[in-house]
């Protein structure tokens, strides 16, 4: 697999702390050995799930957001690693495969102005390179029968996400996403607020069901579009859960779970749905982590859960002091997935 930055088992020692009668998941997860194929260890691992990480912050920018969701993986991996392994949750079930090589995108990123129309474009560009790179890479690991976790960067990579499994399950495939946004919006370039409407104008997403939009910050044209096939494409609002009250929380999970799964399905969650998590939309207003929790858990557990995405936080933004906290909060949910899905 090109443009990909391979975990080795020194990275993993650096990163955790050993503690006399402990286990942790950084001393039983498994690398890729360096010189093995990596779609064939894949192939014969017992491991079921795949980490992976993307840290970019370009399709971010190039929807005039806020930069930072390349430096959550970082964060994340730190956290996973030193994860307690014990008979609730196993490290040995996870391979770290490492992280897209995104180093010279941010770099002929770094200086364009997003402000400026012009240097936008080339912004959509650099993304739609991005989407390339990490659909390759997401093909290759459910080709190989695994289940990605991917972490960080972007919105913008769930479309690398959906096609990728699409392509590596040959027919297309439903989401589900957790999100104060609908990530629908027109098809003007790639950014991380049109990841879905490209994958659904393009055909590998199937079905889709957005959970939580903010209202306040939905539009009427994305709202017109949505109307037009509420067929495949539906959704509730945070407003009418938990300010209104009008529908209950489960009841919209079993709602959203119905919509998808009979087909293989991505599980899309933005940390930007959450209050006070650094990202680049930060709210002040939104569900709970223990919501989130239970949301990640109940869509893990069943066998059409084809891969899980933790996106858009950002641990740069957040306080100097408690920056690890944004993956603390990942390692939380990338467990609470895996619980529900690995014994399946």
């Amino acid at each position: 697999m090109e443009n990909l930055i391979r975990f080795r088992q020194s990275d993993l020692s650096k990163m955790t702390a050993f503690r006399n009668g402990e286990v942790k998941f950084g001393e039983k997860m498994l690398i890729t050995p360096k010189d093995e194929d990596i779609f064939e260890f894949l192939k014969n691992s017992e491991a079921k799930y795949v980490l992976l990480g993307i840290p970019e912050d370009v399709g971010v920018r190039a929807n005039l957001g806020r930069g930072g969701a390349n430096t959550a993986w970082e964060s994340a991996i730190k956290s996973i690693a030193n994860i307690q392994h014990n008979r609730f949750c196993k490290g040995s079930q996870i391979i770290v495969l490492g992280q897209v090589d995104t180093s010279q995108e941010m770099e002929a990123a770094k200086n364009l102005d997003e402000n400026i129309p012009e240097e936008r474009k080339q912004l959509f560009k650099i993304t739609e390179q991005i989407d390339k790179e990490v659909s390759h890479i997401i093909y290759n690991i459910v080709k190989a029968g695994k289940i990605p976790i991917v972490i960080g960067g972007g919105h913008n990579n769930a479309y690398g996400n959906i096609k990728g499994t699409a392509l590596g399950k040959g027919k297309s495939i439903n989401a589900v996403n957790f999100d104060a946004h609908s990530d629908f919006r027109i098809l003007e370039g790639r950014h991380s607020g049109n990841g879905f409407s490209y994958a659904f104008e393009e055909g590998f997403l199937k079905n889709y069901f957005i959970f939580g939009l903010h209202e306040s910050y939905t539009s009427k044209n994305v709202l017109d579009i949505i109307k037009n096939i509420s067929e495949r494409v539906k959704y509730n609002t945070y407003d009418q859960i938990k300010i209104r009250q009008e529908k209950n929380y489960q009841s919209e999970i079993n709602k959203a779970f119905e919509h998808i799964k009979n087909e293989c399905y991505g599980v899309e969650i933005d940390l930007d749905a959450l209050p006070n998590i650094a990202s680049s939309a930060m709210t002040l207003s939104g569900f709970s982590v223990e919501e989130l929790r239970q949301f990640v858990y109940q869509f893990g557990n069943h066998k059409n859960a084809s891969y899980l995405h933790i996106c858009e936080g950002a641990p740069s933004l957040g306080e100097e002091k408690n920056n690890h906290l944004i993956g603390k909060l990942i390692g939380y949910l990338v467990t609470d997935f895996i619980k529900g899905n690995s014994n399946l």
